[in-house]
C-alpha cells in the first residue's frame, strides 16, 4: 500500500506522524540485525545528549545510528549544524570547520581529537536552525550551502509526490549523509512515508547489503550502480533504483532493467535541498519537474530553477556568491538542459564539463568520454584541457602500448584540435567528489 505523502516543517514532526510501532531503522550491531520503531527512534532522539553552549555544531558523518541521532537531536535543539564527511581529508575538514564557524564537533573520537585544534574559539553564529551542507566540489571553491529542516522536509515531499513509497518498503541507505542527495533520498524519503530505512554496513558490503537487508529501493550514484550491475548482485526483493548526481551509461541501465528493476533518475542540487526533477515514466532520462519547482531554460541552455520551499537561504557568509547565483529569484545551476514537448526535463551537460579550445570549438566531456568507454575497459579515466591541449588521465589494467594504440585510432576520428595529445598513466584513483563527479581542476 502506498504511504501518505504529507508536508512537514521539522524532522520530528515527520517521525511523529508515522505509526509508532512500525520499524523506522534497521542496522547491524555486533553481527545481528537490530531495529528501532518510529516510537523508539523518537525517544532515542529526545534522550541524545547535546552541548547546549555550542553555536555551530560540526557532525562528522558516518552511515550509522549515532550520526543520525546526533543530526536529529541538534536539529531539534535549533542549533546550527554542519554535516561533514568522515572520509574527507583532514586538511579539507579543517578548512570547512573554519569556513562554517564550527565551535563544537561530534563524531568518532580519533577524528575529533585530530580536528579539535581547528575549532573556532568564539563563534558568533546568528543562523539558529541552519543546516549546512558543503557543495560537492567539482571546482576548488566548494561552499557551505545554508538549508533548513523545512527546506529538506519540503524536498522529501517533492520527491515523494513524483515517486511515492510503500509503507512496507525497505530503503537501503548507503550514500554519504553529508551529501544532500544521500540525506534526503536515502533517509528522509523513507521516513516521510513511514517506510523502513536500512543503514548499510559500509562500502566493503556494497555488493551484499541489498540481500542482507532485503532492500526494495536503493538510491545510488552512477559509479555504485555500475559496480552492482556488472557484478550482478541485485537482490530478488529490489524493485527500484534511484540514480542521482550524474549520468549513467546506457549499457549499465540495460543490465539493471534486464533484472526487471525499475530505474529512475533524479536531478537536483545542494542549493535546492536535493531533488528538482525525477523520471517516473519508461524513459529514465526524461524527468518530471517536482511540484514546488519552476524551471526555465536560458538562451545558452543553462537550467534556471525557482522554488518557494526548497531553495537555499544562501551560501554561508558569501553574500556576493549568493547574488551571482540567484538572480531575479532563479538559481543559475551551471547545468545544461532542455524541456521537451511534454514538459519533461532532459539534462544535456554541464558548463564546467565543456572544454573551450583556442579555435573556439567546444568538447562536451561526458559525451567525449562515453566514446572512449568501450575502448578502455576496466579503466578509470577522464579528459582535461591543459595548456590548450586535450589530455587523458587514466588508471587501467590494460598495457600501456594497448592504450596507446587505441587512442591513436580514436584520434583519427577527431578534428586535429580535439585529439588527445598526451596520455597520463596514473596509479591512484582519479580525484572525484563524494558523489563520483570528476574534479577536473585537480587533474595535472
Amino acid at each position: 500500500m502506498i504511504g501518505q505523502n504529507k508536508r512537514y516543517k521539522t524532522f520530528l514532526e515527520m517521525l511523529k506522524n508515522q505509526d509508532g510501532k512500525s520499524p523506522a531503522l534497521v542496522f547491524e550491531d555486533a553481527g545481528e540485525i537490530k531495529s528501532l520503531t518510529y516510537g523508539e527512534f523518537i525517544k532515542e532522539i529526545l534522550h541524545t545528549p547535546i552541548c547546549k553552549s555550542a553555536h555551530s555544531v560540526g557532525i562528522v558523518c558516518e552511515n550509522n545510528l549515532k550520526t543520525i541521532l546526533n543530526i536529529f537531536a541538534y536539529a531539534n535543539a535549533k542549533k546550527q549544524i554542519v554535516l561533514l564527511n568522515s572520509m574527507d581529508h583532514t586538511d579539507l575538514l579543517r578548512t570547512q570547520i573554519q569556513a562554517a564557524d564550527i565551535d563544537f564537533l561530534v563524531g568518532r573520537k580519533d577524528i575529533i581529537s585530530e580536528l579539535s585544534p581547528s575549532l573556532v574559539k568564539s563563534s558568533n553564529v546568528k543562523g539558529k536552525g541552519n543546516i549546512l551542507f558543503f557543495t560537492s566540489g567539482t571546482t576548488m571553491n566548494n561552499k557551505a550551502v545554508v538549508l533548513t529542516e523545512g527546506s529538506l522536509c519540503a524536498s522529501a515531499y517533492n520527491g515523494g509526490a513524483c515517486l511515492p513509497l510503500k509503507k512496507d518498503d525497505t530503503l537501503l541507505s548507503i550514500l554519504p549523509l553529508s551529501h544532500v542527495f544521500g540525506f534526503v533520498c536515502s533517509l528522509l524519503w523513507g521516513f516521510s512515508f513511514g517506510a523502513k530505512v536500512a543503514l548499510g554496513r559500509g562500502l566493503r558490503h556494497l555488493l551484499t547489503d541489498g540481500a542482507y537487508f532485503q532492500a526494495t529501493i536503493i538510491p545510488l550514484v552512477p559509479q555504485m550502480a555500475a559496480f552492482m550491475a556488472v557484478n550482478k548482485t541485485f537482490n530478488k526483493e529490489l524493485r527500484m533504483i534511484l540514480i542521482g548526481a550524474g549520468p549513467c551509461p546506457k549499457s549499465i541501465l540495460d543490465l539493471i532493467k534486464a533484472n526487471h528493476i525499475r530505474v529512475s533518475f533524479g536531478y537536483g542540487l545542494t542549493e535546492t535541498s536535493s531533488g528538482v526533477a525525477l523520471s517516473i515514466g519508461e524513459e529514465p532520462e526524461a524527468m518530471t519537474i517536482c511540484p514546488d519547482d519552476r524551471i526555465q531554460i536560458a538562451s545558452d541552455g543553462e537550467i534556471l530553477i525557482s522554488s518557494s520551499t526548497c531553495m537555499m537561504k544562501g551560501y554561508y557568509k558569501k553574500p556576493e556568491e549568493t547574488r551571482k547565483t540567484i538572480i531575479d529569484g532563479y538559481l543559475h545551476t551551471g547545468d545544461l538542459g532542455r524541456i521537451d514537448e511534454k514538459g519533461l526535463l532532459h539534462i544535456t551537460g554541464r558548463k564546467k564539463d565543456v572544454l573551450l579550445l583556442s579555435d573556439g570549438t567546444k568538447i562536451f566531456c561526458p559525451q567525449y568520454e562515453s566514446e572512449l568507454l568501450p575502448l578502455l575497459p576496466k579503466s578509470d579515466f577522464a579528459i582535461a584541457l591543459i595548456e590548450n591541449q586535450v589530455q587523458l588521465f587514466i588508471k587501467t589494467e590494460m598495457k600501456q602500448e594497448e592504450v596507446d594504440g587505441k587512442i591513436q585510432n580514436f584520434n583519427l576520428s577527431k578534428p586535429r584540435s580535439q585529439r588527445i595529445s598526451k596520455i597520463n598513466f596514473v596509479e591512484d584513483e582519479l580525484p572525484r567528489t563524494q558523489t563520483g563527479k570528476i574534479k577536473r581542476w585537480a587533474l595535472k
